[in-house]
């Protein structure tokens, strides 16, 4: 019961990066119906951001206290990642948008072998350790039994949380929110209306990138080291939760997220680590097999 206990953290853990990094992936999808395969390269290019931003402010300029500086770099991730996905939104798939469907996803692939590849020269291929973050643990008795939480599972479970909850209100109570609502149900109506699409999808790839932000530096302060290569194992995972909890629900993202991250830590302590990403994938192909439209997604109605 004991490492059970231990594994549930773990999972929530992990499915709180996925489930930030997804909601990239359900965003997009839902306003513009296109699946961003760069979005997991975003995130692994916001957890070097972030790396770059630490040593800076603990190296150069002598920033000693651990949460200031950790609140520096999640905003400073934020804000450069951001500028990234608004500058690849611009480039990469605005001119592509009333295209053929299959274009769009082509140029999203080969935005995600750029952004790979371009780490890999700027930074080289070696893994890039961190400094440590958050190191100290607390040791809990939940019904007789020990349990190890430390500070950084926490911290991270405790901004997503409230990342989530300001997420929501952005999106349900705030114009911009109603502006993407309305591109999600009908773009061409939402223009006519006096809707700026173009801004709209704009404002949704920076903050999505935002999220990935967030997760890439939570990501980063978690496992310590970052690698070019980080992108595509948790952007697929991502996407598998995504897809899982309904791709164009926001809700269902974060539950797939979840779903995803203890489904992993679950298989990896009762079966075998070596084949630890089997699982989800294996999730993926039943899902859509038997529930092609997710958790909690809407099977997608053509309009005639």
């Amino acid at each position: 019961m004991g490492n059970f206990l231990q594994q549930l953290i773990n999972g929530v853990t992990l499915g709180s990066i996925y489930g930030l990094i997804a909601i990239g992936y359900t965003m997009v999808f839902g306003i513009i119906g296109m699946v961003n395969f760069a979005h997991g390269d975003v995130f692994m290019l916001s957890a070097f951001i972030a790396l770059i931003f630490y040593l800076a402010l603990t190296q150069m300029f002598g920033v000693l206290s651990l949460p200031l500086a950790f609140i520096l770099v999640l905003l400073g991730a934020m804000v450069f990642t951001g500028l990234w996905n608004w500058a690849i939104e611009r480039v990469a798939y605005r001119p592509l948008r009333g295209s053929f469907r299959l274009a769009p996803l082509i140029s999203a692939i080969g935005m995600s072998i750029f952004l790979s590849n371009f780490v890999q020269v700027v930074q080289g291929p070696r893994n890039k350790p961190t400094p440590p973050l958050f190191t100290d643990l607390i040791k809990v008795e939940v019904g007789g039994y020990d349990v190890t939480l430390s500070y950084k599972q926490i911290m991270i479970v405790s901004v997503t949380a409230l990342l989530l909850a300001g997420f929501w209100f952005l999106v349900q109570k705030t114009s911009l929110g109603r502006a993407q609502r309305a591109c999600e149900q009908d773009r061409k109506m939402a223009a006519l209306l006096g809707v700026d699409v173009n801004r709209t999808i704009s404002m949704t790839f920076v903050i999505g990138a935002m999220l990935a932000a967030v997760a890439g530096t939570l990501y980063m302060v978690y496992y310590g080291v970052v690698n070019f290569a980080d992108g595509a194992a948790p952007g697929l995972k991502a996407f598998t939760a995504a897809v899982f909890g309904g791709i164009g629900s926001l809700q269902g993202a974060v539950i797939g997220g979840l779903i995803i991250g203890l489904v992993e830590v679950f298989f990896s302590a009762y079966f075998s680590s070596d084949y630890k990403d089997v699982a989800p994938y294996a999730i993926l192909i039943v899902t859509l097999i038997f529930m092609p439209s997710g958790l909690l997604g809407r099977p997608e109605v053509e309009k005639v």
